[in-house]
């Protein structure tokens, strides 16, 4: 846990020499003399994690500034000292100040002490669900922006999008056959959605080419995973799928491109797409040759198995389509 920031207010000095004395040494501390100054120093060196305030202080009571903390730092976990803990006084800290703890002075240090480390705890849970709502925004942000790519590329080439609708629903199910984590598998899914998203860059006559390209165009359509992995680069803090994008034409041997990676240097999630790709491509119709089939496709897989192609994953395939009845001509 990050070390957070104290702040102590008490318009008597002896109290504030004291909590200085006490706890310097155990939290990164501030104090503040009265309530203004307080709020001069949580303007000037917050936020803090904790405020602890007497009540009674002259212009400005504890629970005046906690109505003020209020407005301005609202996740300062606020405990309130007073030597008059009545009902009435209870409730206001409570309602107006939104207060964690009340303890009644005089107060041993070692209760202010148990007292923080709770309001810590209890910050540390604001900041977590304050990040994991950030991070929802980020994720559903990120994942429209995804589907837009899809979009634009159904666009373009209708042939290249449908063909990543299915290459992810069949990567998605080997993920989940694999018994990956649920996170893994979304990757995954995410990652296959828009594998050939590169392929904007490439002009659209190598795309559907009839005939048999030339070296010059297959170079240039052999750049479309790594132009993929630069267009999502920006979504790695996120979702990281770039790396895999750049790799789902990798071969464990090295005879893949565009880096020609072997073995273990081949991400997991790649080596998941590049055997759904095979599978999908060679089932569909392409503009240089008829649809293989499914049958060719899996004996295809089933010959680069443990030499090309990661021995798991392509088991997984084998298994979906011979044991589990998975298709792949109803999707898109």
């Amino acid at each position: 846990m990050t070390q957070r920031r104290i702040l102590f207010v008490d318009d008597e000095p002896e109290i504030l020499h004291i909590f200085q004395r006490r706890f310097q040494d155990q939290y990164l501390l501030d104090v503040a003399a009265s309530g203004m100054e307080a709020l001069q120093l949580l303007e000037k060196n917050g936020p803090y994690a904790v405020i602890v305030s007497d009540n009674r202080m002259p212009k400005m009571t504890g629970i005046q500034l906690f109505t003020e903390v209020q407005k301005t730092a609202p996740d300062a976990v606020r405990i309130l000292l007073t030597a008059f803990a009545d009902l009435e006084t209870a409730m206001k800290a409570v309602n107006e100040g939104f207060v964690f703890r009340i303890l009644r002075k005089p107060c041993p240090p070692s209760e202010v002490a148990k007292s923080i480390d709770a309001a810590l705890a209890y910050y540390e849970l604001l900041m977590s669900q304050r990040e994991l709502q950030v991070l929802k925004k980020w994720r559903q942000g990120m994942e429209d922006m995804i589907y837009s790519l899809v979009a634009l590329l159904e666009k373009r080439d209708p042939y290249t999008a449908g063909h990543q609708v299915r290459v992810a629903a069949l990567a998605t199910a080997m993920a989940q056959d694999l018994e990956l984590v649920p996170e893994q598998v979304e990757i995954v899914r995410l990652a296959a959605s828009v594998h050939d998203i590169g392929k904007t860059y490439v002009p659209s006559e190598f795309l559907n080419k009839p005939g048999r390209l030339t070296p010059a165009e297959f170079e240039i359509i052999k750049a479309h995973p790594l132009v993929g992995q630069e267009v999502l680069t920006s979504m790695d803090k996120v979702f990281p799928i770039s790396r895999i994008v750049g790799q789902h034409h990798e071969k464990l041997d090295g005879s893949g491109y565009p880096e020609g990676l072997h073995g273990e240097q081949i991400l997991p999630e790649a080596r998941i797409i590049t055997v759904a790709d095979i599978v999908e491509a060679m089932q569909s119709h392409r503009p240089y040759r008829p649809a293989l089939g499914v049958d060719m496709a899996l004996a295809e897989i089933e010959s680069l198995r443990g030499v090309a192609l990661d021995t798991q994953v392509v088991n997984s395939c084998l298994r979906l389509f011979r044991e589990k009845g998975f298709q792949l001509k109803n999707i898109f």
